[in-house]
């Protein structure tokens, strides 16, 4: 084993040192004994280059400093958080992340460490986001740690705000992946990663909350309208289609990130098309603060994966009548978001887990989508059946009910323990063997049944 024994390794996990429950004394404890992990792992060769009993002891290095990782968090997330928001009360994910990694060593990896990693394949990388994952599960499961993040990431992105004078005047921002385009009380936001069916990617997902944020800026604007753009894909040539899930490719080549895509767009965007953004921070309550506009999902085509979690979200959801819907997350190895948490509600725990679980495909017109779709219309028809919606949801009742019921079916405590929970469990998910092995096939063949998308 490169001459690498186990007995230093298992010397230093029986060292775990007992933490006292004073912050100071337990940070100390935290930064040797993660220190002296690190020596440890470095010893080892590259991942990609580690035989079984080497890949073990990288293991045993990993699942101890997570260990105590966890336990410092369990003891100290309140001021750990307060201590990371010194100074910067509405921090990013990315924020707290490395913030926690200069305040607190051994508690979070490192920038240095993260920018290292993402030059990796996925199973070629140490797997440092899912101590990323253990981080933000200990934070968001205090109660006022976790509400404060929440909070803080309902707020407007600076892109966003930036771009807000643009759209003002234009009516129209155009992003990487995404146009934006304002007519009457209606901001048309069309995804146009074009190149992969608008599979999702850290891109995409940058873009998709700028122009949900300034869709909640932009006062003119009533409500908010998501539809895919014409395809260049030879499959789909000339064809609309709504989205593809995550980019697998890029999950492979290790371009996904754990914290800006898999967990940001969750408590980014996503939460902010259920929850309103909250620009205003001199009124104290969260309900009163957050500015609220009701959403329309057109369909065409497909919505795969995270494609169909957005529909979970929507006030109106309309479908062309050949468009499909699936979750293959648990085929592919992943989490669906928050899917788990929502699926349900729309289509009942029976069917959400025959979803889920069995990977089951929906198609527009059979009789359960019309738990998911509000209308399903013919190709032709799309763009009627959008201004209408549009019209019946230009209400200022509307936003008012729509506030109501994302209380009433979505507490945020709820919300959060959820979250807290989807951030370790898919942290390591992302690691998993058998996820590894999977995202090593190419994308094209695993999606064809789905989507038809080689080389995507």
């Amino acid at each position: 084993m490169s001459g690498h024994g186990t007995g230093p390794v298992a010397r230093w996990h029986l060292r775990t040192p007992k933490l006292s429950g004073r912050l100071g004394e337990d940070a100390d404890l935290l930064r040797r004994h993660t220190e002296e992990g690190e020596e440890l792992l470095a010893e080892l060769p590259p991942r990609p280059e580690r035989d079984a009993g080497e890949t073990a002891i990288a293991a045993t290095i990993h699942g101890g400093g997570r260990e105590i990782r966890g336990a410092f968090l369990d003891l100290h997330a309140e001021p750990v958080f307060a201590t990371i928001c010194d100074g910067n009360p509405r921090p990013r994910l990315s924020d707290i992340a490395f913030e926690a990694a200069d305040r607190f060593p051994g508690l979070a990896p490192t920038r240095k460490q993260m920018v290292e990693e993402r030059t990796r394949l996925q199973a070629h990388k140490e797997g440092r986001e899912i101590d990323q994952g253990v981080l933000f599960r200990g934070l968001l499961r205090a109660p006022s740690a976790g509400s404060r993040l929440v909070d803080a990431m309902l707020r407007p992105t600076a892109r966003a705000k930036d771009l807000l004078s643009v759209f003002a005047v234009k009516g129209r921002v155009e992003l990487p992946t995404v146009v934006l385009e304002r007519s009457g009380a209606a901001a048309h936001l069309t995804v146009t990663n074009t190149r992969c069916l608008n599979a999702e990617d850290d891109q995409l997902i940058t873009d998709m909350e700028t122009a949900v944020d300034l869709v909640f800026l932009e006062e003119r604007v009533h409500v908010g309208v998501v539809r895919g753009g014409l395809m260049t894909h030879p499959r789909y040539l000339g064809r609309r289609v709504f989205s593809a899930g995550i980019n697998l490719k890029e999950l492979r080549n290790g371009d996904i990130s754990f914290v800006d895509f898999l967990l940001g767009r969750e408590l980014g965007y996503l939460h902010k098309i259920l929850r309103g953004v909250v620009p205003d921070t001199d009124r104290p309550s969260l309900s009163a603060r957050a500015v609220h506009k009701p959403w329309i999902a057109a369909v065409d085509s497909f919505a795969i994966g995270g494609g169909m979690q957005l529909l979970f979200l929507f006030d109106r959801v309309i479908a062309e009548k050949d468009a499909f819907f699936s979750l293959p997350a648990a085929r592919e190895g992943i989490v669906p978001g928050a899917a788990n948490l929502r699926l349900g509600r729309f289509v009942g725990s029976r069917e959400a887990r025959r979803i889920i679980l069995a990977g089951h495909r929906l198609r527009a017109t059979d009789p359960e989508a019309r738990l998911l779709c509000d209308e399903v219309v013919e190709s032709e028809e799309m763009d009627t059946a959008v201004e209408r919606a549009i019209q019946d949801l230009d209400n200022p009742a509307v936003v008012d009910n729509r506030r109501m019921i994302a209380l009433a079916e979505e507490p945020l405590d709820h919300f959060r323990a959820y979250m807290a929970e989807f951030s370790r469990v898919q942290a390591e998910r992302l690691y998993a063997a058998d996820v590894l092995e999977k995202v090593a096939t190419p994308p094209g063949t695993r999606r064809r049944q789905e989507a038809k998308e080689s080389g995507c």
